[in-house]
């Protein structure tokens, strides 16, 4: 059995646990990683990346459905799911790589194999290299999380499927329900509708992406019913029940009656389960429903054990986990006697949220209900797609952009944005809100014209009733 000795050993190698170990390694610190599958993590594996490859593919084919829109003519269009599909895991294998090639540039040390803790600072590996003892000054989990099943009926791959079996699918779906309106649900609801599926969204709350603010929901439901989906809020799925050809499905609806009806397929999206079972935590660390507890850092109650990402407390992204992981680093590199590092706290309130169906929907901050419910005397701005140029001449013109200010201190309390390209437009409300702006410093900010970005400014000074071009 082999040994090896650390300043810090990062357990899970997703964008919380890789970018850790870069940057603990960037701080002068010895540093290893153990992945027990892909460097990379479900992320760049199974989620965020791969997700968009499929969601551009169909997007293309919903444009070339639409080319007469444009003036242009295109005949015999034809959907190659295989060919869609294998793009998609050639995008992933690219990144995989990508992640490879950095652990190499950084010295990272990378042992592959299933990592269980030992105590706060030491685990055993084993793996490809048969087993290793780890110890470390400290030890970052950053195991992630995955698909929570439905208790009544377990995803199989057949039939009942999490996001994993539909990023791979071995055939399209022609009738598929999708349980759950969070942003896996409805990025897999938008790929299949605009691929062809028959597709009906089940929510059990009353509105679809129930964490955004309420008019981007309503908004968000009237352009997937015009798309074809069919969407049921209020409503439960009471009995799965596969058989060869399908699926026959019993949902409850929001009059109380129970209806059943059949599908080719389900996709599961319901939510996340922690990666903390069985990794010898359970003395370690202070649990909340598998969830790590952490201060504010990323330290548990065991001296030396941290941890970051999906297998801590929520917003469960990619780019939380990235930026815990960061904070984390720099917090051991001062506990080991680094006096150039100055690690931040994360804040929350600044974590923007991007959901890639069609039309795109982004937010940071806070709802207008969440801002009224903190107290907030507040400030509404709105500004449609239609009274910008840019979005017109894309052919775009569909959504909008909501500010909420604080009316007393002019402070941007949340911005939310549904329309074409808003997951990189809500960046600009993010570094604001981040800088603690005004609305007055962003009304005197120029945008440059003709862009989306317009409509961010146009927001700003209808909060005030100063719109220009509504």
């Amino acid at each position: 059995m082999a040994n090896a000795s650390y300043d810090v050993i990062v357990l899970g190698s997703g964008p919380g646990g890789y970018v850790a170990a870069i940057r603990c390694a960037q701080l002068g610190l010895k540093t290893a990683i153990v992945e027990r599958e892909n460097l990379g993590g479900i992320c760049l594996n199974w989620g965020c990346i791969p997700t968009k490859a499929l969601l551009r593919s169909a997007e293309i084919f919903h444009y070339m459905q639409n080319a007469g829109d444009y003036g242009l003519k295109a005949t015999g269009i034809e959907a190659d799911l295989d060919a869609v599909v294998k793009r998609s895991r050639g995008v992933a294998k690219q990144l995989n790589q990508g992640i490879g090639h950095l652990m190499k540039k950084n010295k990272i040390t990378v042992h592959m194999g299933e990592g269980t803790l030992t105590g706060p600072t030491s685990l055993t590996v084993k793996g490809e290299k048969g087993s290793e003892n780890l110890t470390a000054k400290h030890v970052i989990v950053a195991t992630g999380a995955r698909a929570r099943d439905l208790p009544f009926a377990p995803a199989d791959g057949k039939r009942i499927w999490t996001y994993r079996h539909a990023m791979t699918p071995a055939e399209m779906p022609s009738k598929l329900l999708v349980i759950g309106s969070g942003a896996i649900g409805i990025e897999f609801a938008s790929f299949y509708n605009d691929m062809g599926s028959d597709v009906t969204v089940v929510e059990m709350l009353d509105r679809i992406v129930p964490v955004e603010d309420e008019e981007v929901s309503a908004f968000l439901q009237k352009s997937l019913t015009k798309q074809g989906i069919t969407v049921q809020t209020g409503a439960g799925v009471e009995a799965i029940k596969p058989h060869a050809k399908g699926v026959t499905a019993t949902i409850k609806g929001k009059d109380g009656k129970a209806v059943t009806s059949e599908f080719s397929h389900v996709i599961t999206a319901i939510g996340i389960q922690p990666n903390t079972e069985n990794i010898g935590l359970e003395k370690l660390a202070e649990m909340d429903r598998g969830f790590i507890q952490i201060d504010p850092y990323g330290r548990t109650k065991s001296k030396g054990l941290w941890a970051i990402g999906d297998c801590t407390p929520g917003p469960w992204l990619a780019h939380k986990a990235s930026h815990e992981g960061v904070s984390c680093a720099e917090a051991i590199a001062q506990e080991l006697g680094n006096k150039e590092v100055h690690p931040h706290a994360l804040d929350r309130n600044n974590i923007p949220g991007c959901t890639y169906c069609h039309p795109q929907i982004a937010s940071v901050g806070m709802t207008e209900a969440a801002a009224k419910e903190a107290g907030n005397k507040v400030r509404v701005g709105n500004f449609p797609f239609i009274g910008n140029g840019k979005a017109i001449a894309l052919g775009e013109a569909e959504g909008f952009i909501k500010t909420v200010f604080d009316a007393s201190t002019g402070e941007l309390l949340g911005a939310h944005m549904i329309g074409a390209e808003v997951t990189e437009l809500i960046q600009g409300y993010t570094v604001g809100k981040t800088l603690e702006t005004t609305e007055e410093e962003l009304a005197q900010t120029v945008f440059p014209h003709p862009t989306l970005s317009e409509m961010m400014h146009e927001s700003v000074l209808s909060a005030y009733g100063k719109a220009i071009h509504i």
